[in-house]
């Protein structure tokens, strides 16, 4: 499909390949109209504008291939002109990549920066590796960090790439292991969390994970990477089960807080870490082991930043 050159454009329609079969329509949607606002295409699927084989359809029909999709006259930006993203965001992720070949790019996002634009965000990483690398049409995030969450990221440069990689997420076959500081002695033999997580969402729109017997299975691994008397532990977490929020929810539960976490942290803690120097959310995704489609393995990881490393060194002084 290529966007119009006008910034409106008529009807259009879509046939589906067959490398879109079983894909959701409003995620194949997202991935066809570049530049159009989510919202906007969550709109015409709820209105019923948008036909598949001149039916009307949900939001959550797959897509089979062969289906021709109708999706009505929409204003779009031009294909060449992008949301321009500030230069220096630019600069800083294109110096944060740690992997790169024709299919994947790796990178070690800096705490702050959102994996993609929306809730005020006009973009995030995925809009400024789409102006980065204009040539790969089919760049996608493989699966998300929090938005204060430093570390690993992976971004598909092509679909056979992304299909693989969510194979082996969706397998165990992904090993991503994450830093954190916690609140308090963290006991060497508590090696695992494993509490049920249930999401809601809150009046302000705002997600929030608890610990509720009727959310889904989830498993976080543990280990004691460094000890800060009784003050503070450098823990290893291993998520199993990859939900929302996960490891820090587990953390919470598990009586040690992770530090910066506005979220589900202990506000004295933070505060005393913050006058350290520690003003972030001290969670970093630093290894990543993936089975690569040739059947050799990648393995990267990544430092962390340097208030990470000057808030430590303040901890053990």
């Amino acid at each position: 499909m290529t966007n119009p050159s006008s910034p409106t454009s008529g009807v259009q329609l879509l046939e589906v390949s067959p490398e879109y079969a079983g894909q959701r329509i409003d995620n194949f949607l997202r991935t066809q109209l570049k530049g159009v606002p989510k919202t906007l295409i969550y709109r015409i699927l709820r209105k019923g504008e948008v036909r598949v084989n001149k039916g009307r359809i949900k939001p959550e029909y797959k897509l089979q291939a062969g289906d021709v999709v109708r999706v009505p006259p929409l204003r779009l930006p031009d294909r060449d002109e992008p949301e321009p993203v500030a230069q220096g965001l630019l600069q800083r992720l294109e110096a944060a990549i740690v992997y790169e070949d024709k299919a994947l790019i790796v990178l070690n996002k800096p705490a702050g920066i959102a994996v993609h634009g929306g809730s005020g965000l006009n973009y995030g990483v995925i809009e400024a590796f789409r102006q980065l690398r204009p040539d790969a049409k089919d760049l996608e995030l493989v699966h998300r960090l929090d938005r204060d969450t430093s570390g690993l990221l992976m971004i598909a440069k092509k679909r056979s790439m992304l299909r693989h990689l969510h194979e082996a997420l969706r397998g165990d076959g992904v090993d991503k292991r994450y830093m954190a500081l916690v609140r308090g002695y963290w006991p060497t033999a508590k090696k695992q969390v494993s509490a049920p997580l249930l999401k809601s969402n809150l009046r302000s729109g705002e997600r929030m994970v608890e610990v509720n017997p009727e959310g889904k299975e989830a498993l976080t691994v543990f280990r004691v990477l460094r000890r800060f008397g009784e003050f503070a532990t450098l823990i290893e977490a291993k998520p199993v089960t990859g939900r929302t929020h996960q490891i820090r929810v587990h953390t919470q539960y598990a009586g040690h807080s992770i530090a910066g976490d506005s979220k589900y942290g202990d506000d004295d803690f933070t505060r005393e870490v913050r006058e350290m120097g520690g003003k972030r959310l001290f969670l970093h995704a630093y290894e990543l082991i993936v089975p690569m489609p040739d059947g050799s393995q990648l393995r990267v990881e990544a430092p962390v930043d340097e208030l990470w490393s000057k808030t430590l060194e303040r901890l053990s002084a």
